[in-house]
């Protein structure tokens, strides 16, 4: 699947909440989904629906694909902890994430951008893959150039989270160590992991 060009706040109508790593925007102001007017009967989601809607909520706050999305569901599953969590750990895991969670973007789509175009360090060193896993004890920063980029500076005076307990922010350097890994209560929006494991079981060879 390519990149999803739309518009974003049509995604996140469509999942009914806010996505704070597709968009800053909320649909407070416009929550039903596309096409249904306002005070118009929604009918009732079948059991796949609803295990489908949990899994739309994943691919579209970190814009990634479903076959990545598969690889972390088997990875999640070879896990000894809670499948659902485990997967949830390694989304946020992810440099892009770790990026938008650290407040040097905006978003997790901007956050990306930074990571393509090298301007992100992880132990001093330019990482331009987004999908790195980062490790507990890894500090996470960007280059002098990425520093001056406009949305960087915006996120910084402006962040749209508050960063989570697993991330330690050092506000002189500007950057992030990762002192434990993401833990279930830190998730930045509602989701039911139990409903990605059922949703997934019969669908990914363990």
């Amino acid at each position: 699947m390519s990149r999803y060009t739309g518009p974003r706040l049509r995604l996140m109508r469509a999942v009914g909440l806010d996505l704070p790593g597709l968009s800053r925007k909320t649909i407070e102001r416009k929550p039903t989904p596309p096409g249904m007017r306002e005070g118009q009967y929604k009918k009732k989601k079948s059991e796949y629906g609803t295990q489908l809607l949990e899994k739309q909520k994943i691919r579209f706050n970190y814009g990634i694909s479903e076959r990545y999305l598969q690889r972390l569901v088997k990875q999640a599953f070879g896990s000894r902890e809670h499948s659902g969590n485990k997967l949830l750990e390694l989304l946020e895991r992810r440099l892009d994430s770790v990026v938008f969670r650290a407040g040097l973007a905006p978003t997790i789509s901007a956050a990306r951008q930074l990571v393509n175009h090298k301007h992100v360090l992880v132990d001093g060193k330019k990482v331009n893959i987004a999908s790195f896993q980062v490790a507990p004890g890894q500090i996470v920063g960007l280059t002098e150039k990425g520093y001056k980029v406009p949305a960087v500076a915006y996120s910084l005076e402006n962040p749209g989270l508050a960063r989570p307990a697993w991330i330690a922010f050092d506000k002189e350097k500007n950057s992030a160590k990762m002192i434990t890994a993401p833990d279930r209560d830190s998730f930045p929006f509602a989701i039911d992991a139990q409903l990605l494991v059922e949703y997934y079981a019969r669908r990914v060879s363990r």
